[in-house]
């Protein structure tokens, strides 16, 4: 089958149509906008089904050229969450991010235990098991690929300390093999749930509560989302400058970056960026920044998370999730499930049981299942449709686009241990 390469600006432009035809359809469809289901998400679907259909069909494979304007998208959108982060709501939101990364990290750990508690009870191998917990889960495409080979050492490491070789040690090997197409296929399994998940759930925790404004709902225009009157003029020079301030944020992230690997320590690009818009804010506030300016942040920020969500929904290779059989599909289904229970039962509750602990529901099984941009994607939905909540935009990308990237590491770090002796048999 002939394989055709979609190079960057026309990956970008196929972006752009699936957002238009995923607004379209929510227009026609009323039940999309009613259960709050983005249109990047929903025109990105159509558009990576049609790929998987060209593909099932022997047609042609698209391969598409997006890494490097998706980092862009991603570190842009990162940016503008940290420029959103005013001293005051640093202060107000301190408490709830500490509550929200502990709950982010117990689920973390509760996932890899369903993972391989249910593989042990279907028969699967420990370390293929592990693939379907919080290494594609909470930890997204990313930690698949850098985790899954990180397993597959752990477990040869152990072969050679207890001295098995032969047949045996190649049996072993072969049964872990798979790990890395399992993860990464469990990652898109998990994306594609998460974009179907979060924005619904919170729409009905926010009905089952009676928090909607009746004056707000439905309205979705920029300027409540960015909890501005509809009157707030935003001019051209605004979005100019709101541009330029985001890529020096981005410029001192990555000056970050480098400066953090020098000595020794590898936070992801994109955290540094988020540092680099807070650093921003923070300047700004200094200077007593006009409103708009701030508007126009919000506007730009999220103009690059609906291109980013975009391309990253289009560009998913949905055959691959054929790789998962019938155990694989059970653990990631109970997965599902699992999430929706404890963001029900603990996280809306101790982040408030308020309109703000809604929202970060939404995130949570967003970054849960998927990634931070499925969250915010799916919390700017719930918000078009009611109201913004910048408590919720604040907490949800620190919790999720940082500090559980450090905390899940560690937790999978020791279950990957745990793991590799348990199909070594030490």
């Amino acid at each position: 089958m002939e394989t055709v390469r979609i190079e960057m600006f026309l990956t970008l432009g196929i972006a752009v149509l699936a957002i238009y035809f995923g607004n379209f359809l929510r227009g026609l469809f009323p039940i999309l906008k009613k259960y709050c289901l983005p249109g990047a998400v929903v025109g990105g679907t159509v558009f990576s089904g049609i790929s998987l259909l060209l593909y099932k069909l022997e047609i042609v494979e698209l391969s598409y050229n997006s890494a490097t304007v998706n980092q862009l998208f991603y570190c842009l959108f990162f940016a503008a969450c940290g420029s959103a982060a005013s001293l005051a709501l640093l202060k107000k939101g301190g408490k709830l991010v500490a509550i929200f990364a502990i709950l982010a990290a117990i689920l973390a750990f509760i996932q890899n235990v369903i993972s391989v508690g249910i593989g042990q009870f279907l028969g699967t191998n420990p370390i293929i098991a592990l693939m379907t917990g919080s290494i594609p889960m909470t930890g997204g495409h990313g930690n698949a690929a850098s985790f899954s080979p990180e397993a597959i050492k752990a477990v040869e490491a152990l072969i050679e300390t207890a001295n098995i070789t032969g047949a045996e040690a190649a049996r072993m090997m072969a049964e872990v093999a798979p790990a890395p197409e399992v993860a990464l296929a469990s990652a898109t399994f998990g994306l594609v749930s998460g974009c179907l998940v979060a924005g619904p759930f919170a729409n009905f925790l926010i009905k089952r509560n009676k928090m909607e404004d009746p004056e707000l709902d439905g309205k979705e225009d920029a300027a409540m989302m960015a909890g501005e009157d509809a009157g707030q003029p935003m001019f051209k020079s605004d979005v100019v400058s709101a541009v330029f301030m985001l890529c020096i944020a981005c410029g001192v992230g990555q000056g970050l970056f480098v400066a953090l690997r020098t000595f020794g320590f590898n936070l992801p690009i994109h955290v540094c960026c988020m540092f680099g818009g807070i650093l921003v804010r923070l300047y700004l506030d200094s200077q007593k920044t006009k409103e708009s300016l701030y508007e126009a942040l919000d506007v730009v920020g999220e103009f690059s998370l609906g291109l980013f969500v975009s391309i990253s929904i289009i560009t998913m290779r949905l055959w691959e999730l054929e790789g998962l059989g019938g155990p694989m599909i059970i653990m990631l289904m109970a997965q599902v499930i699992f999430i929706v229970i404890f963001c029900y039962f603990l996280t809306f509750k101790l982040c408030g049981k308020d309109y703000d602990a809604a929202i970060i529901c939404a995130g949570h099984i967003g970054f849960g299942l998927g990634a931070v941009p499925v969250s915010m994607t799916a919390m700017e939905s719930v918000c078009k449709k009611y109201r913004y909540s910048k408590l919720a935009f604040f907490v949800v990308p620190v919790v999720g686009g940082f500090i559980s990237n450090l905390s899940n590491a560690v937790i999978i770090t020791n279950f990957i241990n745990f793991c590799a002796k348990l199909v070594v048999g030490s």
